[in-house]
């Protein structure tokens, strides 16, 4: 089919979240936008990472209720999990977001096109359909097509799965073999031992959850092992197999530590969660001279801006703040400042931060580690670990998940740079303590302020210095 050409201010590829809301806000300051989605649109956290993850997180959380609930004098028969049921349900409601997202450009007046981009030049885009290929001329373009999954380059890594996969399982796994110490690894291993599953994490390093304070992320693992999952430090997985089982895993130390790590392991499904990389492949990006930074991330300024002038990029392919809220942010501040809104530099601030496990964590500001070398001495740190209330009746032996939780301050005055949390809530608690570090509040300002009681986020306004 013969090309179609067609004029607009505005072309940006890719149907996430920050491809959305630039596309959204600069219709709405009245430029001609056309937005091309290659898959479906709500990108990476509808599809298959925040909305899916979230419900299959609240399912485990559920599956931790029951237990808790008969110390409160409940009598539940808990009879199985159906896994598929929740696959299904999960699907229906990333299903109806997608939808809603589509809707939302369409009523915004957004042109959508469905189909393969690649540019062609600096103002031309090439999308390929199943009816032929159009083109796209634009006074500029925006690069929104987030990250990919990181594959294992090992003998039969084809047989191992991505996070993507996770969301189409066809059955819970009876042993799956969980590749990586991210929150990603974390949070599947998580679901998985809660809903029935054994889970083995396969971990190159000696600690897990890297940019999460060194207390947080040792508490996470602790509260994993403790749930029954199977740590493996210092290893690495060699090869994948086929057997009569399932999958034979041949696992290696990792390089510099003492061999422990070696050996073999059948399960019946494996995943790589060990970080993600740009999403440009095919893209036609090296002829048009785009700069590229050494992770292979497209390199922008603080508006934005790529090497090429009128080529643009946000969200996960950038490589600044792998975040959605973060994405959604760099998207707006574009449209506003390419189209008639308040022209702004990009200033992500502050960033909160939190892995949805079992148990749950979050952060923002600075960690205590990153404190201590920006501050020195100057470095101040609040902290406590109590069990919680909703535990107390529980057998004294029982398991249970202690909350813990820090404050970072900074100089004589105490400004507070930093707030950690483990423990349940601890998402929403430091969503709320993020206001307090963003606006530079200090320690004087958390001991003014009247508890609540009784709550766990009170521990915070009562903390005492270590």
């Amino acid at each position: 089919m013969t090309s179609v050409e067609e004029a607009f201010d505005l072309v940006v590829i890719g149907g996430g979240s920050g491809g959305v809301r630039a596309a959204r806000i600069a219709a709405t300051h009245g430029a001609r936008v056309a937005i091309v989605e290659k898959s479906r649109w709500g990108g990476t956290c509808v599809v298959r990472g925040c909305i899916p993850k979230k419900l299959f997180v609240y399912a485990a959380q559920a599956r931790e209720a029951l237990a808790l609930a008969a110390s409160f004098g409940h009598q539940i028969e808990h009879r199985g999990h159906d896994f598929a049921a929740l696959r299904d349900a999960v699907a229906g409601e990333v299903t109806r977001l997608s939808g809603l997202y589509r809707g939302n450009l369409a009523r915004a007046g957004v042109v959508l096109f469905e189909g393969e981009a690649a540019c062609v030049d600096a103002h031309t885009v090439a999308v390929r359909t199943g009816a032929g290929e159009r083109r796209l001329r634009g006074e500029k373009l925006l690069l929104a097509v987030g990250g990919v999954p990181r594959r294992l380059a090992v003998p039969g890594g084809e047989l191992i799965d991505v996070s993507d996969d996770f969301f189409t399982l066809r059955e819970r796994p009876a042993h799956a073999v969980v590749i990586g110490a991210g929150f990603i690894a974390a949070e599947f291993a998580s679901v998985l031992i809660a809903l029935g599953g054994r889970v083995t994490m396969v971990v190159r390093g000696g600690r897990g959850l890297p940019g999460f304070d060194d207390d947080v992320a040792t508490r996470v693992f602790a509260g994993l092992a403790a749930r029954g999952v199977d740590i493996r430090w210092h290893t690495e997985v060699a090869a994948v197999e086929k057997n009569a089982a399932g999958l034979r895993v041949t696992t290696k130390a990792s390089a510099g530590t003492d061999g422990a790590g070696a050996g073999e392991l059948t399960c019946t499904w494996i995943c790589a969660a060990i970080g993600r990389d740009p999403n440009l492949d095919g893209l036609g990006l090296a002829s048009l001279g785009v700069a590229l930074g050494p992770q292979g991330h497209i390199v922008v300024d603080e508006w934005s801006q790529t090497s090429v002038p009128g080529v643009f990029a946000v969200g996960d392919c950038t490589g600044r703040v792998q975040l959605t809220p973060a994405a959604i942010r760099e998207g707006h501040a574009f449209a506003d400042s390419q189209f008639g809104g308040p022209r702004r530099p990009l200033r992500h601030g502050v960033v909160p931060s939190a892995v949805f496990s079992l148990p749950q964590a979050a952060g923002v500001g600075l960690t205590e580690a990153e404190a201590r070398s920006q501050f020195g001495a100057a470095c101040g740190i609040y902290q406590t670990e109590f069990r919680a209330l909703q535990s107390a009746l529980l057998p004294a032996d029982a398991a249970f998940d202690r909350i813990f939780m820090k404050l970072v301050v900074q100089g004589e005055a105490e400004i507070v740079v930093g707030a950690h949390m483990v423990g349940d809530g601890a998402a929403e608690i430091i969503q709320m303590a993020g206001i307090a570090v963003t606006a530079g509040l200090t320690k004087a300002d958390f001991d003014a302020t009247l508890a609540l009681h009784p709550t766990a986020a009170e521990e915070f306004v009562l903390l005492k210095k270590q």
